[in-house]
């Protein structure tokens, strides 16, 4: 009887995996397009104090998608998103630097 159990609901589990083999789904939407970071577009906020408007605008300038903050004397990871803008500010809360990644 156990061995029935068990492979009743062994078969329910790969139930879910059954595609029906038509078309694919039509109504599915499209990916967004990528959006590319371009630092070079957003050096004139360097000196600026580091604000959530200057975030927005820099955002704006640059094309990124995300921002990343980077506090003084701080570390952060080393994985690189295209789509992300970082912004470097020192303790007078002044942008030092903007780079992608």
């Amino acid at each position: 009887m156990k061995r029935i159990m068990i492979a009743g609901v062994a078969a329910a589990g790969l139930a879910g995996c059954a595609t029906t083999g038509g078309a694919p789904d039509q109504a599915a939407a499209a990916p967004e397009p990528a959006m590319t970071c371009r630092a070079e577009t957003a050096q004139g906020h360097i000196g600026h104090a580091a604000t959530q408007a200057m975030g927005t605008a820099i955002l704006k300038d640059s094309g990124a998608r995300t921002l990343r903050w980077g506090p003084p004397n701080s570390a952060w990871t080393m994985d690189f998103r295209e789509d992300r803008v970082n912004v470097r500010y020192d303790e007078a809360m002044k942008i030092t630097e903007i780079t992608c990644g």
